[in-house]
């Protein structure tokens, strides 16, 4: 390979570096004050939590799970995070973790699934920010699941998602 077609790959690659940082930065950025969230989507797959308005994406955020992230919660203590639909129902500014949003689990199906087998079913699901005292960890978290089953975000992004989501906000689930 001559030394322009060199020049030209190494100028294409840094254009593409360039691109995707811009990018990445879009999405770190800080959701401006009055952005008002009216949807939050879970992919447990994927660990990604995204805030929409009006069906456009505001914002994703990196997420850990429950310790068992594979399957629907199915009782308290599976360590599993459920998986449907459900709704910010309240929030927990004293929680023992910093802030907690609180999702609606068990919903109606959840209750009837766990009689059938007969299990509990409750469980206090979240979407939190770290462990109190453990802040400093940021963006760390995320590297394992370490929940009991709620969806954890740094703490400046629960601050953020505090903010921007009021109860009621419908909240989708996904495997």
């Amino acid at each position: 390979m001559g030394m322009k077609s060199q020049m030209k790959v190494l100028a294409l690659l840094a254009g593409t570096l360039v691109v995707l940082l811009i990018w990445a930065n879009q999405w770190s950025r800080p959701l401006p004050i009055g952005t008002r969230a009216d949807q939050i989507l879970v992919d447990k797959s994927e660990h990604r939590m995204v805030v929409l308005r009006e069906g456009r994406p505001l914002k994703a955020y990196r997420v850990a799970l429950g310790r068992t992230p594979t399957g629907h919660k199915e009782y308290e203590g599976d360590g599993r995070t459920p998986e449907g639909s459900y709704r910010i129902d309240s929030r927990k500014p004293d929680s023992r973790f910093h802030r907690a949003l609180h999702v609606s689990y068990p919903n109606a199906r959840d209750i009837q699934v766990a009689e059938s087998k007969g299990v509990d079913p409750v469980g206090d699901i979240m979407i939190h920010g770290i462990r109190n005292g453990l802040g400093w960890l940021g963006n760390l978290h995320h590297l394992i699941d370490w929940t009991a089953g709620c969806i954890a975000v740094t703490n400046r992004e629960i601050e953020e998602l505090w903010r921007v989501v009021p109860d009621g906000t419908p909240v989708e689930i996904r495997p």
